[in-house]
């Protein structure tokens, strides 16, 4: 069947168009949450794998001595009771002629090898993510390098770093540490960590 009169022909077509405009948004809608979805939780799967990979160096520096800890617990620990119960002490190891004083836990006061923060202190081990944090003199230092964070335990200056002032959890000074490829980005990942783990 011909439709002669044009006024009745573009009223039938119009709404189907329409109704097939609207039936691609949809679909185009519904594909791009999708996505999203699924990239959310690649996000999500990614930031997991990180964690079972992530190794930690917290470190404090207090009369003379380097207490090294890889183990967060033991860190916030120390830093509200200023003592460890169980450590592995080397007189004079440190990059100045520091002692060292490696905080241990329970499961690990009797071993003599094996012990992550004596590993990333020498540097023994290459993980695949790092973490790291230095309390020096009243400032917390943030690192994703363990090639930086040696060079500010031995020249306690940080050649490039973004500075926070008051953005610790007791009002200290934050310095994220950079290193010369990302000097000049803003750390976004190693300042969400940092408060992540306050």
């Amino acid at each position: 069947m011909r439709l002669r009169n044009p006024i009745i022909a573009a009223t039938l077509i119009v709404p189907a168009l329409l109704l097939s405009a609207c039936a691609t948004q949809e679909m185009e809608k519904s594909a791009k949450s999708e996505a999203m979805e699924q990239g959310d939780s690649l996000a999500a799967m990614a930031k997991d794998s990180m964690s079972e990979h992530l190794s930690a160096l917290y470190e404090v520096h207090k009369d003379g001595r380097i207490y090294l800890f890889y183990d967060r617990e033991l860190y916030k620990s120390f830093l509200e009771h200023g003592h460890t119960a169980y450590s592995f002490t080397q007189i004079g190891e440190g990059p100045n002629g520091e002692t060292l004083v490696f905080a241990l836990t329970g499961e690990d006061k009797a071993k003599m090898s094996g012990i992550p923060s004596v590993e990333l202190y020498k540097m023994e081990t290459e993980p695949k993510y790092f973490y790291g944090e230095m309390f020096l003199d009243g400032r917390i230092y943030v690192f994703s390098s363990m090639a930086e964070m040696a060079s500010v335990r031995q020249h306690h200056e940080a050649a490039y770093r973004l500075t926070d002032i008051g953005a610790g959890p007791n009002g200290e000074t934050v310095v994220y540490v950079l290193t010369s490829e990302n000097k000049s980005e803003r750390p976004e990942e190693l300042m969400k960590m940092f408060k992540s783990m306050m």
